[in-house]
């Protein structure tokens, strides 16, 4: 989770505008290594005899590589989610002050 704040003065966002922008940046890391590590656990192997194989370990990888990406992309992950922030934040403050974009929080 990011600690600084990369509004700038004068900014319209609200804390909670920031709060929510930023937890949008952590999912979209965490959607991106998801499909990343759903590869890395695809490409193991495992012996029928040692996990079980089939649907439920199908199903176990599944779920075990989303709790995986995710936990890592709320603990900074690749820096993606940072890099995205500041872009995003703009964004959002573009879309206060011009009030065109559908759907912007405010």
């Amino acid at each position: 989770m990011f600690v600084n704040n990369n509004t700038q003065p004068g900014s319209t966002l609200t804390p909670a505008q920031i709060a929510r922008v930023r937890h949008q940046a952590e999912e979209l890391e965490g959607v991106f290594l998801n499909t990343l590590t759903k590869e890395l656990f695809s490409s193991i192997k495992t012996d029928a005899s040692v996990m079980g194989g089939g649907f439920g370990e199908e199903t176990w990888r599944s779920m075990q590589s989303e709790q995986l990406a995710n936990s890592m992309a709320q603990n900074g992950g690749l820096g993606i989610a940072e890099q995205l922030l500041p872009d995003l934040l703009a964004m959002q403050e573009a879309a206060n002050n011009q009030n065109i974009l559908p759907g912007a929080y405010k």
